[in-house]
């Protein structure tokens, strides 16, 4: 699930996520990277919304789901 900036801004990166904020995606794609200072990050590519739409997100811009059967009973 996509989850809402934290902070409002005027950063279009964060007004384009805030639109998808609480809706389920699929994670397409993963990506890390790895720096000497701050050790490693993720970076996922998520289809997300009726049309599909791919669009990227930071690890903590997004929250997992524990266990959702295809029926939507836990």
């Amino acid at each position: 699930m996509i989850k809402p900036p934290v902070a409002q801004s005027a950063d279009l990166r964060n007004s384009t996520l805030d639109k998808y904020a609480g809706q389920v995606g699929t994670i397409v794609d993963c990506y890390w990277i790895s720096t000497h200072l701050s050790g490693v990050f993720y970076i996922y590519r998520v289809k997300v919304g009726p049309d599909d739409n791919e669009i990227v997100v930071h690890e903590d811009e997004i929250e997992g789901l524990t266990s959702v059967s295809s029926k939507g009973e836990k």
